[in-house]
């Protein structure tokens, strides 16, 4: 986790509106399988992907498990025409996109979101249930594996564990 904190705690300090997803959610909601990049959904408006890629920018994002040196710039207008993107950056591997398969676009994924705080830093995290759609309709089978310790974690919370 205190890999991903530097991750979110510059997006929280650029003023990026994002929802985390994904396997840090997952672990923030006692999950246990480790995870090696931040997967967050960002909000589509203008102004949020300005900031998104200045950020992204400032971190030299490249695309992951693409050869070095191709052309490639990162800026708002790639984030208008590669909405779900897989980066390295020199904060670390880095996942963005607009929507959430089996959740929706970034006003569905905000509505199903919790607030969550890791040290001074506060961000939301998508909530419990929509994580388990999340891995159920992304049907890769490592989301597909992680899916019965989600449920159980979500049925003891149902009762009140």
């Amino acid at each position: 986790m205190t890999l991903f904190i530097g991750q979110i705690a510059a997006l929280v300090a650029a003023e990026v509106r994002f929802v985390v997803i994904g396997g840090v959610a997952a672990g923030l909601h006692g999950a246990g399988r480790a995870t090696f990049d931040l997967d967050i959904c960002y909000d589509p408006s203008a102004a949020n992907r300005e900031r998104l890629a200045r950020l992204l920018a400032g971190w030299t994002a490249y695309l992951r498990g693409v050869e070095p040196g191709l052309p490639f710039t990162m800026d708002a207008r790639q984030l208008v025409i590669t909405p779900v993107m897989t980066l390295t950056t020199s904060m670390g591997d880095l996942d963005v996109m607009d929507r959430v398969a089996g959740v929706g676009e970034f006003n569905e994924v905000l509505a199903q979101s919790v607030e969550t705080r890791v040290g001074a830093v506060s961000f939301r995290i998508l909530d419990l249930p929509a994580l388990v759609a999340a891995k159920r309709a992304s049907a890769r089978r490592r989301d597909l594996d992680q899916l019965p310790e989600l449920e159980a974690l979500l049925a003891l919370r149902r009762r009140g564990a």
